[in-house]
This record gives C-alpha cells, structure tokens and sequence, in this order.
C-alpha cells in the first residue's frame, strides 16, 4: 500500500478500498436514517460561515465568502470607504451597487477556478498580499506531484504574473514595499533550505540568497509587522539562529541578531528602532519552562549583540503569545487554566533591566469565563489601533473580537448563536434590528458597542445549558493531569452517561477544546464529553511537553488511562461506555491505552491515527522532520527504540483480547500513511476476540476532507452514529 508510484500495487488498494467501504457499510446497515439526521444536524451549523468577518488592512477590507451552490470561497476586498453600502453578502450579488452606481466588491481570487488548475482541489496554505495591495502571492497544494506550487496574481488586472512560479514552496515574505517576494524551497525530502528573492515584473532570475547543505537544518521566513525586516530563521535540534534582511534592499546580505544552543521558538520583530525576540532558549544554560521578551537596539555594535529582558520572570503569569502594533504590545497571558488577553502602551520607558508587567500599567481584556484558547488573528495593519483575536470555549462558539488599543473598547465581529439558530456578523446578512430587539432589556442594547462582561448572553455563552467542570486526576505517579468535562444540564443523572474522552498529547500543543458543532448532537443525547490535558501537549510549560515525548511518551498513555479511570470511578461516565478519541498522534495515544486496558473502552475514534512508529521512524516513506523524531524518538537511540517498541500500538496488540469497537479514518493526504492504519486493523482482527457488537472499521479516503465542510459533515454523522449504534448495541 505504500508503494504509490506502483500502478499494479495502486489497482490492489482500490479493490481493497472497495471491500473495506462495503464492510462498513455492512456493519452500519440499520443506521441510515440515524446518519442522514445527524447529517442534517451539522449541516444545518454550517450555515454561518458564508462568510469570514472582514478583515482592514489599509483602505481596503478583505474577507472570504461562499457563493450559493460552490464548494471553495472566493477571496474578495472592497473600498474602506464605500463599507456603509455593503448592505450582505448576496445583495448585490456581483458587488456592484445599482442605487449608487459603484463597484464596490473586487473579487481577488475564486478558488473553485483554482480547483480546475489543481485536479479538482483547492487547498490552499499560504497566502499573503503585498503591503502595497497590488498583489496576492499564495501556494496550491498540487496532489498529483505532492508539493505547493506558488503562484502570484495581479489584483488590478486579475491576471497571474509570469514569474515567480515555483514548486515545493514553504515560506514566503514580501519586501521592498511589494517590489519583491522571498520564498522558501524545500528539498525533496520536504525540507525547507533554500531561499530565493524574485523582483516582480523583472524578467532577470531569481537570485539565490541562502541554500543550507546542512540536512539536520531547517529554514524559515517572516517579515516583520512594519515590513521594515525579513527575519530568517535556521534551526536544528543542535541550534537555532536568527538574522534579519533588510527589506527596502533584500539583496544587501544577512545580518545575525540571535543565536543559542538547541532547538529553540524563536520569534524577532521590529518596532521604532528596536528588535524584539519571543523565545524559550534556556538562559545562562539553563532551561527555561515558559517565553519571555528581549529586546535589543536596531544598531547595537556589540558582538554578540547584547539583549536585555523586558518583563521580570513571574511564575504565576505566563506570556503565551505577543503581537505588536505601532502604539501598543499585546500579551496573551495564563495564570493556571486562565487565559488573558492585555495591553501595553508602546514605546516601553527607556530604563536599566527588567520590570514587573504591573509596572506598565497593563489593561486585561474582560472575558467570558471557561476561556480555552486565544488566538491572535492575521493583524495585518500595523498602524491600525484595531486588533483581532477568536476567543474559544468548550461551552461557547468561537467569537471572533475586534480590541481598539487605543479607546479600549471592543465589539463581537462574528459568533455563531446555536440557541436562536442566528448568527452574528458586523458586516453581513445578520440582523442588526432583530439582535438589538433580542437583547433589549439588557443594560447595552447596541451590539455594536462595548459588550459588558458579565452579560453571558451576549457573548453567546451556552454555560446556561450546557456545564463545563474543571477536576484535577492523579496519574501513576502522582502528577497531576487537567481535566475537563462538558454535558448537558438537561440530561444531567448521575452514573448512566456515556461518554468520549478526547486526548492530543504531543509537539506540546494545545488540545482542542473548542466548542465543536458536531459534537452538540452528542451532547444534546446525553453525552459527556472530556478532555485529557495530559503531558506532551501544551499548557504546562516546556517541561510538559518534554515529560511526554521520546521516552516519556508511556507517560502521556498512563495519564490517558488515569483520567479514563477516574471519570468511571466517580460515575461521571458509565461503566463500560467510556469511547475513546484521537486525532493524528492522539490516534497514537488513544490506541496505545486500549493494548494496555481495552476492557476499560466500548469504542474509540482513531482519525488519521499514527499506528506504526516502529517502521515508520525507521523506515520513512513519508519524510519525517527532526522534530517528529524529537517527539517520538530516535530509533538509533538504545534507549528510544526500546521505548519506542513498548508504546507502538501496531506491536502491542493483545492476543485472544476482547478489544472495544473501533472506527478508524485515513486519507491519503495524511502525513502518516494509510497503510498504518490497514495494518493496525488488520492486526487487530487478527488477534483479538472476533464480537460483532464490537466491529474494528476502517474508513478510507482520497479526498482532503478538512477542506470540504459536506464532506467533513458527512464524516462526523458517521463517527457519531457508529459511536450511538456501539453504546447502543
């Protein structure tokens, strides 16, 4: 199955594809209608996202909208100033207004025409418009050949520029004000190591300006929000540098402003004459657990330059994130499971050493309380006094808010209401009347201004039907692990709940918390669902994520087990109706505990799931970067091939075991073969006690799913109604 280029071995998988799809199919007869209403459920969620809230940059506003009855979006912008006449996204359906007789929409770029180019898909993964808003660069994933091309248009004539175009694209940066693109190339094994600068609309070659021959080290771009510098980071799991180009004249050279030992985050910006770098290097050699500012002037002569620290070290204030605008620094901050989102006024006081934020008079954004995650938005604008942040909650849709640094005020831009089926958008089809009208009797009756902090209702807070519950669990030795469970306080009985245990555990990244439609059809049928923050992932620091990978990864399995344990033992979830959910490396995890207690599941999801580390850190047929090795081991490594073969689900699977009921999910466009995933299954109904109320499924396909909302709508009514038909069963 690994053998793609193989057109004998390619004619064997369709067959196989076909008998495992009938299979399924087989196995899930008597759910028909149970899928298509469930179908019908998410779909019905999808609704709002005709259109991406419109982002300003300059005079213009940017945004993607769908067009009735196409799969892909289309890119579009329109005039700041002509705003007030964008009455929806349907009317004027062409973006032009018939009463004032102006264009007032351009449409930039319509991804269904990319998906003619691209053998039928747009996926699309990096996309940037120059600072002089006269062109867009972006890359296509090209499935026929595996790799991003780059492509970059004329947004006055429409029309794509003759150079560059390049293939296996990772990174690109604009420079000299628009003039010239700095992209990246990858090698064949899909690593980043060469950097060109093309002069558009010059016919003259892209000059070479670095080309690392180092196999074990990387290469990145990013201009700074200013567009003053592209900074150019190599990194391996040895070292990492930083160098800075200068932007108005790309081909002057590379300057070195950072350098440290190991594989470090290390993130330079510009502001007023000063560099800023966010970074977790160790300090003095010693290893850090969290981020922390420097900054060092533009024109420091010292060699190594010298960098001061911004904030003091406080243990119990976390700087998750930094941006920068041309009047304020914004901190995204955590004290425990808080998240915060504050402000600083720009320039900082000219002093000696480090001060503590309170010092700086810092002002914390009011929010919503069970706060999972903040994430900046694009905050193109760097002299806008506006940025963008999505605020996540595990019992609120994703609202989308625009924070005015300067006034301090802030407006939901866009938030889905699940209650009134209605969602809220500042430019767009919602009702402005019928939303002012909903929240009369509200001490703000204006959605438009400040949204006052304790009104839950108008962050569209769902905490009043749906619980969200914090608890701490012991793993095996003792360390503690975050909990978090979400139900419907409608169907709240104690001891008779089933329940889905999600878990990620790996890169140190964050798991997903946030409020997911599909899975309110669980909810809203008496489901809890959890989530294991267990070591690997983010949230706890450096030391987390390292006590979780390599030889560590046993951890990150016992600490799954301890909090599937303990949602049982405490009757929050029934016994035997505890399923399983992982993602990519979660898959890994969530297999992994079920060798060691597949008593303890009734089912599991396994999506795109990393099955067989063995053969795949030995043998890649996919690259792998150093930072997959980093996370799961070396296999040349005595002690990491050992761990290695003790947590891989493929070689541990129990032999005359009763395993729980099993749906995995593969694509070919996954970093981690299907063939892991045929492997698994096959192996498991090999060994395992055959139970036909405990079916091991495998779902294959050869579409990008992410990328199709049918499509994923499609998928999630299959996985929830395999999970309902199993309890069921």
């Amino acid at each position: 199955m690994s053998s793609l280029s193989d057109k004998v071995a390619m004619r064997h998988m369709d067959v196989y594809m076909e008998q495992e799809e009938k299979y399924t199919e087989a196995v899930m007869s008597g759910t028909e209608r149970l899928q298509s209403k469930l179908q019908s459920e998410m779909a019905s969620r999808l609704a709002f996202e005709l259109s991406t809230p419109p982002l300003r940059w300059g005079p213009w506003l940017y945004y993607r909208r769908i067009e009735e009855g196409k799969q892909y979006p289309v890119l579009c912008r329109r005039l700041a100033s002509l705003n007030e006449e964008f009455i929806s996204h349907k009317s004027p359906s062409a973006g032009f207004d018939f009463t004032s007789g102006k264009r007032i929409e351009q449409k930039l770029l319509d991804y269904n025409l990319e998906a003619e180019r691209f053998g039928g898909y747009a996926y699309e993964e990096l996309s940037e418009v120059s600072p002089d808003h006269r062109f867009l660069a972006y890359t296509m994933y090209d499935k026929d050949n595996d790799y991003f091309k780059l492509s970059v248009r004329n947004l006055n004539s429409g029309s794509l520029c003759s150079k560059p175009q390049a293939e296996r694209v990772s990174n690109l940066a604009w420079a000299k004000d628009g003039q010239a693109l700095l992209y990246v190339l990858t090698d064949n094994n899909k690593r980043p190591y060469r950097i060109y600068c093309s002069m558009i609309g010059s016919t003259d070659e892209d000059v070479l300006l670095l080309e690392e021959s180092d196999d074990n080290v990387h290469v990145n771009i990013r201009h700074t929000k200013d567009f003053r510098f592209v900074t150019v980071n190599t990194f391996s799991i040895t070292s990492s540098k930083v160098f800075v180009i200068n932007a108005a004249d790309p081909l002057s050279g590379m300057t070195l402003v950072w350098e440290c030992e190991g594989l470090s985050h290390c993130i330079v910006e510009h502001h007023q004459g000063c560099l800023y770098l966010f970074t977790d290097a160790a300090k003095q050699g010693q290893s850090v657990d969290y981020h922390y500012l420097l900054r060092s002037p533009v024109d420091a002569s010292s060699s190594p330059r010298k960098w001061e620290n911004v904030f003091s070290d406080d243990q119990d204030l976390i700087i998750e994130d930094v941006d920068f605008s041309d009047t304020h620094l914004v901190l995204i901050t955590r004290e425990g499971r808080k998240f915060r989102i504050c402000s600083i006024s720009l320039p900082l006081p000219v002093r000696k050493g480090a001060v503590h934020l309170k010092e700086l008079n810092p002002y914390f954004l009011p929010l919503p309380e069970h706060v999972s995650q903040i994430s900046p938005g694009p905050n193109y604008d760097y002299y806008s006094s506006t940025m963008r942040f999505t605020i996540s909650s595990p019992v609120m849709p994703d609202a989308v808010v625009d924070y005015d640094l300067l006034n301090r005020k802030w407006n939901i831009i866009q938030q889905q209401n699940f209650l009134h089926e209605r969602t809220r958008i500042l430019y767009g089809t919602a009702s402005a009347a019928s939303i002012v009208e909903s929240n009369s009797n509200s001490k703000n009756s204006n959605y438009k201004n400040n949204v006052l902090v304790d009104d839950h209702h108008m962050w569209n807070e769902l905490s009043e039907f749906y619980a969200c519950e914090y608890y701490d669990v012991f793993s095996y030795d003792g360390v503690v692990v975050p909990l978090t469970i979400v139900y419907s306080r409608k169907n709240k009985k104690e001891n008779q709940h089933p329940g889905l245990l999600h878990v990620h555990g790996a890169y140190g990244e964050l798991l997903d918390k946030r409020w997911r439609s599909e899975l309110k059809s669980l909810l809203d049928r008496g489901w809890v669902i959890a989530y294991a923050d267990v070591r690997g992932g983010g949230g706890g620091g450096k030391k987390w994520h390292h006590d979780g990978r390599r030889t560590g990864k046993q951890n990150s399995i016992q600490d799954y087990l301890s909090c599937a344990k303990f949602l049982i033992e405490k009757g929050i979830i029934q016994d035997n109706k505890l399923a399983g959910w992982g993602y990519s490396a979660g898959g890994l995890l969530v297999a992994s505990a079920i060798n060691c207690c597949p008593d303890l599941f009734r089912a599991a999801i396994l999506e795109v799931p990393f099955l067989d580390p063995t053969n795949t850190l030995l043998y890649p047929i996919l690259p792998l970067t150093a930072v997959d090795y980093e996370e799961f081991g070396y296999p040349g490594d005595v002690d990491d091939f050992h761990a290695i073969q003790k947590y891989s689900p493929y070689d541990n699977i129990q032999k005359d075991a009763l395993y729980p009921a099993v749906l995995v999910t593969s694509s070919f466009n996954t970093r981690f073969g299907v063939w892991e995933a045929a492997k698994w299954v096959a192996r498991v109904r090999e060994r395992a006690i055959y139970d036909p109320k405990r079916p091991i499924l495998l779902n294959l396909t050869t579409d990008i799913v992410e990328e199709n909302r049918y499509l994923q709508c499609k998928e999630s009514a299959l996985e929830t109604a395999f999970l309902i038909k199993v309890m069921e069963s």
